[in-house]
């Protein structure tokens, strides 16, 4: 949304402020998006009145106009581009999904058939990038990997860097989307020692990342339906979720001109963060410590103790205030994964179901509306495939990395977009005499 469409909206609706020590009034333009609550656009306050506000978190600021995601988390609702997401999940693909963040809507079948095959021309790493994942530590967390080798994309891949360029972004956008599994399939491989394997134009998205990840040279990888498919689903439902902090970290490296690659780096190494992409892994942290579904009463009853620092994982969400509405589809491909593998009896996954039910019926969990959430069934699923916890924000990182390069593309377009630069309340020293050497104490 451009500036003067936002003033257009605001047209004759204000906030009026009062300064209560000089006495003096402002008044503020109050924007309307296309839903959600209204904005208090406070662009000029500091020029107007010498104050600017103080919002650690940015919990209630607004930082861009954006017309990709929507969330009310109170009513449990995400959209893309005005679609539901638990539609979305249900009737399409994360190919679909790409095109439909980064263009705006869903596409037709030839548009959706010539993607696919530009998203496939891209899928292959440049043959140097061997030696180059060579030189990390055969130890290396697969993140730090990551962060790496889509840094060093832009000194591969220079003939994309340049971000005034539209053919450039977009070059620069496929080959985002595209290398990301073949990074994230080679992390993997080269954690356990197992060659790389190379991707197949022949196979669909999730398809192929799954064959990279499971594949190896000694017998042929049979791709299960099932298993595709809800990968296909995580990545859907990790593709986009509005101005988060990995998101947000996007917006602000782009913002300064850094070329696509560095700026997607970034946004996965605030991912990496425990508090954002590592939830899912700290699921499984807690049905470790759980240990045994005989002992699910007592951290349930631990739970439910204000007194005591316990907290259950994977239950509630910061944003949605009901229901995650990612959840209930992710919770229907955890049942299909585990009919699937045949998995409905092992004991770290049985326990994860009996806290399942006993929070979807104990009237603690209901009133409360600490509901399972997206991580909760996203680390099950990965588990029961086989995929080490060390991978599962990878794994985030391959699906979200669609929704940074469209916020990303978003805000290089954006007439009204400028350099980041947050104030800060100083509470520091004030200005004082500087002192010789000699003559301190």
């Amino acid at each position: 949304m451009s500036e003067e469409t936002s003033a257009a909206k605001a047209r004759n609706r204000t906030v009026t402020l009062t300064d209560n020590v000089t006495g003096k009034s402002l008044e503020l333009p109050l924007l309307s998006g296309t839903t959600g609550p209204d904005v208090i656009d406070v662009r000029k306050l500091y020029q107007d009145t010498g104050y600017f506000t103080f919002d650690p978190g940015y919990t209630s600021t607004g930082s861009c106009e954006s017309s990709i995601t929507f969330i009310d988390g109170d009513k449990g609702v995400l959209l893309y581009r005005g679609y539901p997401i638990e539609a979305l999940a249900e009737n399409s693909d994360f190919m679909e999904v790409c095109y439909l963040l980064l263009y705006g809507d869903l596409p037709n079948s030839e548009q959706k058939r010539r993607f696919e095959h530009d998203i496939v021309y891209h899928t292959m790493l440049h043959e140097q990038m061997h030696k180059f994942i060579e030189g990390f530590r055969r130890d290396s967390h697969p993140m730090a990997v990551m962060v790496g080798m889509v840094g060093a994309l832009s000194a591969f891949y220079h003939d994309s860097t340049d971000i005034t360029n539209p053919r450039h972004r977009m070059i620069a956008s496929y080959r985002i989307i595209a290398k990301m599994p073949t990074i994230a399939a080679w992390a993997y491989k080269y954690s356990i020692g197992q060659p790389f394997i190379f991707p197949r134009n022949d196979l669909r998205f999730a398809e192929n990342f799954l064959h990279m990840m499971f594949a190896t040279p000694c017998e042929p990888y049979r791709v299960s339906p099932i298993l595709a498919r809800a990968m296909d689903r995580i990545l859907t439902l990790h593709a986009d979720h509005e101005q988060n902090a990995s998101t947000s970290t996007v917006r602000l490296a782009g913002s300064s001109g850094a070329n696509p690659f560095a700026c997607i780096a970034a946004g996965i190494a605030s991912l990496w963060g425990p508090a954002h992409g590592g939830a899912n892994e700290a699921v499984l942290k807690m049905l470790e410590e759980i240990g045994d579904r005989s002992r699910v009463p007592e951290y349930i009853k631990r739970a439910k103790d204000k007194d005591d620092s316990f907290r259950l994982m994977g239950f509630g969400h910061r944003v949605y205030h009901n229901y995650d509405p990612r959840a209930r589809i992710m919770r229907q491909s955890c049942h299909e994964v585990l009919e699937e593998l045949g998995m409905r009896d092992e004991p770290l996954l049985d326990m994860a179901m009996e806290l399942e039910r006993i929070a979807l019926e104990d009237d603690y969990f209901v009133e409360k509306k600490l509901y399972p959430n997206v991580d909760f069934y996203s680390g099950i699923i990965f588990r029961a495939m086989g995929i080490p916890t060390s991978m599962f924000t990878v794994l985030f990182a391959v699906a979200r990395c669609v929704g940074w390069v469209a916020q990303w593309n978003e805000m290089i377009e954006d007439p009204t977009q400028k350099i980041g630069r947050p104030r800060q309340l100083y509470t520091g020293v004030a200005e004082r005499d500087f002192l010789p050497l000699a003559q301190r104490n």
